[in-house]
């Protein structure tokens, strides 16, 4: 699949006549609990010639390229993904961290040695809170549930036990958050779980787990209450991110 979707890269930059930058896997499969029957979420960013960059008449800054039952690839422009790291966007914090890389480039390495310079920890805290808290309503709060999104508020909750303890953009791993982060009293219980839906193509319901809900509550409450403590503004100058997309653009 790797070769693959390496190809499918390959064949964007031909037809697009763009040069992808930075390509890697952003879901399930970077997060450490995709099931047998996962897709593959490929995330990446391009940059074009530099005479896109001087006319009026610009095109849309994503190429979406595939979406299927087995591949989701999309892509940001260079400029675009350099504006949403000057506001701290957590996605190309994950896209820069994550474990499995497709594609990268010298360019690339040049934007990781200064990305971290741009995290803003409300900005974080704010996105994994309400991902934690949209997928917790919507999903786990029945009397049957969904096994496997107990994933999708856990692991938006320990970033932010990540992010408020250290202050930076929390690993991608759900591992490793978990390792850090996690109750012991939860832990093997959720190895459990994890065990089933990294095996099981349809993991299934079941009851309501209540002690991993009262935790999942608790840490809601806990971390609403932190963020009011954190400073609510910030400066990232410009002057960096321009000098990096001109060199990128004039070269």
């Amino acid at each position: 699949m790797e070769t693959r979707i390496r190809a499918k890269l390959s064949e964007i930059e031909e037809r697009e006549h763009v040069r992808i930058l930075h390509a890697v896997e952003s879901g399930s499969r970077a997060w450490g609990f995709a099931s047998p029957d996962s897709d593959y979420d490929v995330r990446f960013i391009y940059v074009r010639e530099p005479e896109f960059y001087l006319r009026l008449n610009k095109t849309r800054d994503v190429i979406e390229w595939q979406l299927d039952d087995t591949l989701d690839i999309n892509g940001w422009d260079l400029s675009k993904a350099l504006q949403l790291l000057h506001k701290s966007n957590p996605t190309l914090f994950e896209w820069n961290s994550s474990p499995i890389v497709y594609h990268t480039t010298t360019e690339w390495e040049k934007i990781a040695a200064i990305i971290e310079r741009y995290f803003v920890a409300k900005s974080g805290l704010y996105h994994y809170l309400s991902t934690a808290k949209s997928n917790y309503r919507e999903h786990l709060k029945g009397e049957t549930v969904k096994y496997k999104k107990y994933f999708y508020v856990l692991r938006p909750l320990l970033a932010c036990k990540w992010i408020l303890d250290r202050g930076t953009p929390p690993p991608m791993l759900f591992s490793e958050l978990m390792d850090a982060y996690l109750e012991d009293a939860l832990i093997s219980d959720v190895e459990e779980l994890l065990r089933l839906k990294m095996t099981c193509p349809e993991m299934g319901e079941g009851k309501r787990l209540d002690f991993v809900n009262a935790y999942i509550d608790r840490t809601i409450a806990e971390t609403e209450e932190e963020i009011k403590r954190l400073p609510t503004t910030y400066d990232n100058g410009w002057e960096e991110l321009n000098e990096v997309f001109r060199s990128y653009i004039l070269r």
